[in-house]
């Protein structure tokens, strides 16, 4: 018997790389992460020097499901991990591909819940002011997360707080940013967390700002913002007088004729896959796009591309047909694909809006249909879905196709023009990068620039292979 004993995705990596370097089956492994203690003269198997050996090239969808999954806190997924790594080789290249197959529904189900918890952190925490002996700001929060992923969550506060001294305080671990580093430490009891400042006053007069009591559906919000996580949202101590007064601010609302920002998070489906995701969009109605377009537009392609092409909108082509960029601007993405030697069947394709919207050319026959931008208000309430395919895909590449998916995926001051061809982190893939829309090169009168538009759309989709 083989003791592996490992308590994060690095032990458990180097751990299985050795192990199957050693062509050790998953039946003769005891995995743990106590640490076992050899006998005086004898060394663990699992501790000898790996020999050097030929290479396995793990499928890095595998590595991004193991990165995550290592982070559960279910003691079987250090077998469940290298069991299928095992498979992996031994068994079939393509398993991953097989949702329904025990293991990779396993480890599907430990991924989601894994990534719905880093969503809940992000939303969850509340930082409170701390003065330091130096007289110093420091932002401090504590928050119960159901797995541990600090380590996976933490980049995304540094992005987001670059400019503040903040840490974060969870039971099993803490994370501590310093505007220049990210230092990891042991877990910290909620004891340990400071208590509320003036911080609470501005969370809950935001909060009470955005709460739309005409949609309040409570055992949603449960859902979403579970009770447990009450104690350290400032704001949940509004929600019973919020519940109280909402009828009272629906009939204001109404009386005032006020209007409220509905994006399709509201028509999201309980199931997450892309098929549940494309059947509930065909019942959007969070803009007002869908009363002229002929039908909703959803993405098509693999559930596991490794790519994703997000495009502004589908044409007029792709409003009769149904299916994105299969007008003149699809048919030069295919050739553009093509001479980047990556098959349109293995990237998907989607658009941050799923509905034409489009102008009557007053200059022409009979009724042609001209395109229109859309406003950030459809943009706006569109983007869950574009979101929820990415949550889905879980890609390696995004890239966007013209300003408006750039601007909507990394913000509203992102110029093409500027910072076209770059490889940036964002919230949804670490490799997201914005290129020439195919109907702006179409658009462009001045042939030289079009080809060299052309050219650099070609370049970008070579460098993200």
């Amino acid at each position: 018997m083989h003791f592996a004993n490992v308590d994060s995705f690095d032990d458990w990596r180097l751990a299985a790389r050795h192990l199957l370097e050693q062509n050790v089956p998953p039946s003769e492994i005891q995995w743990t992460t106590e640490k076992a203690q050899p006998s005086l003269f004898e060394t663990p198997k699992s501790m000898e020097a790996p020999r050097e050996t030929s290479t396995f090239n793990v499928p890095k969808a595998f590595v991004e499901i193991a990165k995550n999954v290592a982070c559960h806190r279910d003691s079987q997924r250090w077998p469940l991990l290298y069991r299928t790594l095992w498979r992996l080789r031994h068994e079939d290249r393509h398993l991953l591909a097989i949702t329904t197959d025990d293991d990779i529904y396993a480890l599907t189900q430990m991924q989601k819940a894994v990534t719905r918890d880093v969503h809940k952190m992000k939303a969850f925490v509340r930082f409170r002011k701390v003065i330091d002996a130096n007289g110093e700001d420091n932002y401090v929060a504590w928050h119960r997360a159901d797995h541990r992923i600090v380590q996976v969550a933490a980049p995304f506060f540094a992005r987001r707080f670059k400019g503040m001294n903040w840490s974060i305080l969870t039971p099993d671990e803490s994370v501590v940013w310093d505007q220049h580093n990210l230092r990891y430490g042991p877990g910290v009891p909620a004891s340990e967390a400071p208590d509320g400042d003036e911080l609470e006053g501005l969370w809950r007069t935001y909060f009470a700002s955005i709460f739309n009591p005409a949609r309040v559906k409570v055992a949603m919000m449960k859902r979403e913002m579970p009770i447990r996580h009450w104690p350290t949202l400032p704001e949940a101590s509004l929600i019973h007088e919020l519940l109280e007064n909402a009828p009272r601010r629906v009939e204001s609302m109404l009386q005032k004729h006020e209007g409220f920002a509905e994006t399709a998070m509201n028509y999201m489906p309980a199931q997450s896959d892309l098929a549940s995701l494309r059947a509930a969009a065909s019942g959007c109605r969070a803009c007002n796009l869908y009363q002229c377009a002929t039908q909703t537009v959803f993405g098509e392609g693999p559930f596991n591309a490794r790519i994703v092409l997000v495009g502004e909108q589908p044409g007029d082509r792709e409003d009769v047909d149904g299916y994105p960029f299969v007008g003149p601007a699809g048919m030069l993405l295919n050739d553009a694909l093509e001479r980047a030697s990556i098959q349109r069947s293995e990237v998907y394709v989607t658009n941050v809006v799923k509905h034409f919207k489009f102008v009557q050319n007053p200059n022409a026959r009979g009724k042609q249909r001209l395109h229109k931008k859309p406003d950030s208000r459809e943009i706006f309430a569109c983007r869950p879905w574009l979101e929820a395919e990415l949550a889905v895909i879980r890609p390696q590449v995004v890239v966007c196709l013209g300003a408006t998916p750039a601007q909507a995926l990394f913000g509203r001051d992102f110029r093409i023009t500027q910072d076209r061809g770059k490889v940036l982190p964002t919230d949804w893939c670490s490799r997201t990068m914005a290129t020439w829309h195919p109907a702006a090169i179409l658009r462009m009168p001045e042939q030289l620039r079009r080809q060299q538009m052309l050219d650099q759309l070609i370049n970008d989709l070579k460098s993200v292979i």
